[in-house]
C-alpha cells in the first residue's frame, strides 16, 4: 500500500455550497494536492494543503513564455463509493503535454496515489445529484523568475476540485450548435495543438466570442493549412453520424487526444456501431447531409461528456441535424458511457477507480 502523503490541515473548514444550485467551475473545495520542482533535484513529494492563493514572482517564466499545461477529469458519487473514470489515462496525457512543452514529466503513480488521498479526504464536497460531479482540475505551470526564452528550471504543480453541475444544465442532452471557423486557426500539425496547454484556449476566445455574438454555442476548428479539414470543437472532440457509422477526425498531430473520445470509440464498437477515423472535410459533412447521409453530430469532451448538435453554419451553407432533436445513436452512447461512469451498470472495461483503495496505473 502507498504511505499517505503529507496532509497540511485548515483551521476551518469552509460551508458546503447548496449543490443544487451548483454551476461550472466557480467553487472550490477546502484542500489541493502541490508538489515542487526544481532543476537537478526532481518533484517533490506530494502534499495536501488548504486551497488558497498562491505566490508568484511577476517575472515567473509561466506568465511570459507561455509554460503550462492541464488536464480535466471527474470523480462521481454512488450512495458512499466515490470513483474516478480512467484517470491513468489523464496522468499518460499530461505526461505527453509536458513533454511537447519542455516541462518536467511527473510519476504517473506516486500523482495518482496522491489525487486518490485528496479527493478521500474531500468526499463529501462529491455531489451526487444527477449529472453532477466532482471536477478535478491538474496543472502544471513554470515559476522560474527569469525573463529569457528557454525552459524554466522550476515548475509547480497543483490539483484543484470543483463541485460541479451538468456543463450545459439541467438539460445535458439539449442540441447545441455550431459556427464553423473559415479565418482564424488554432493549431497546425507540428505544434501543440495535441497538447493541453493554455495557450491553446488563448488562441480560440476570438472565434468562440464571435461565435457567441452571432448566438451560437460553440466552435469548430478546420485544419490549419487548407482549412477544410475538420479538427475538433472548443471544448470537444467531434463525431459525425454517415451511414450509419460513427465517423470522426483522425488524430494527427493538431488534434487533442480526448479520453472521452477513445472511451467512445471503445464503447461503440462494443455495442456493435462500426467506427472509423479518417480525414474529413467540412465538404464531406454538408454534402452528406443533402444527401440524406448524416444523421447525427455529437460532441465528446470531460466536461459535457457527450453533446448532440442540431445546427451547423459554415460559410452560406446552414444545416439542422436530427430536426435539432438528439439521435439515438447520441443518446444510447450518451445513457451506455454515463451508465458505466456513475456505477449504474456493471463496469466491464476496468475504467472505474474506487477512491479510498490503491490506484493502479496502466491496468486498463
Amino acid at each position: 500500500m502507498t504511505e499517505p502523503f503529507y496532509v497540511e490541515t485548515r483551521d476551518h473548514l469552509k460551508e458546503k455550497p447548496d449543490f443544487q444550485k451548483l454551476v461550472f467551475g466557480e467553487i472550490f473545495t477546502d484542500y489541493m494536492l502541490s508538489m515542487s520542482y526544481k532543476k537537478g533535484e526532481g518533484w517533490s513529494e506530494p502534499k495536501i494543503i488548504p486551497y488558497g492563493p498562491i505566490t508568484l514572482s511577476p517575472s515567473a517564466q509561466g506568465l511570459h513564455y507561455g509554460q503550462t499545461v492541464f488536464e480535466g477529469m471527474k470523480a462521481y458519487k454512488d450512495g458512499n463509493e466515490v470513483t474516478l473514470f480512467r484517470p491513468d489515462e489523464n496522468f499518460k496525457r499530461i505526461n505527453l503535454s509536458l513533454k511537447r512543452l519542455e516541462m518536467p514529466e511527473v510519476d504517473e503513480e506516486k500523482v495518482l496515489a496522491a489525487l486518490n488521498q485528496l479527493i478521500d479526504l474531500e468526499r463529501d464536497w462529491v455531489p451526487s445529484g444527477e449529472g453532477q460531479s466532482l471536477y478535478v482540475r491538474p496543472f502544471v505551470y513554470a515559476t522560474e523568475p527569469y525573463l529569457g526564452v528557454r525552459s524554466s528550471t522550476d515548475y509547480e504543480f497543483l490539483v484543484i476540485l470543483s463541485p460541479v453541475g451538468a456543463y450545459y444544465g439541467d438539460d445535458q442532452l439539449k442540441p447545441t450548435s455550431i459556427y464553423v471557423e473559415d479565418e482564424f486557426v488554432r493549431a497546425v500539425r507540428g505544434g501543440v495543438g495535441f497538447a493541453k496547454c493554455g495557450g491553446n484556449y488563448a488562441a480560440s476566445l476570438i472565434a468562440q466570442t464571435r461565435a457567441n455574438e452571432l448566438g451560437f454555442d460553440q466552435v469548430l476548428w478546420l485544419d490549419g493549412i487548407e482549412q477544410k479539414y475538420i479538427e475538433e470543437v472548443g471544448s470537444m472532440n467531434i463525431f459525425f453520424v454517415i451511414d450509419g457509422k460513427l465517423v470522426t477526425p483522425e488524430l494527427n498531430g493538431s488534434i487533442l487526444p480526448g479520453i472521452t473520445r477513445k472511451t467512445v470509440l471503445e464503447l461503440a464498437q462494443e455495442l456493435g456501431y462500426e467506427t472509423e477515423e479518417k480525414r474529413i472535410s467540412i465538404d464531406d459533412v454538408i454534402n452528406a447531409h443533402h444527401d440524406g447521409r448524416l444523421t447525427e453530430i455529437f460532441g465528446t469532451g470531460t466536461a459535457a461528456v457527450i453533446s448532440p448538435v442540431g445546427f451547423l453554419k459554415y460559410e452560406d451553407a446552414e444545416i439542422t441535424i436530427n430536426n435539432n432533436e438528439t439521435g439515438p445513436i447520441t443518446q444510447k452512447l450518451f445513457e451506455e458511457y454515463t451508465a458505466i461512469q456513475t456505477g449504474k451498470k456493471e463496469d466491464k472495461f476496468g475504467w472505474r477507480v474506487v477512491v479510498g483503495q490503491e490506484a493502479q496505473i496502466g491496468t486498463v
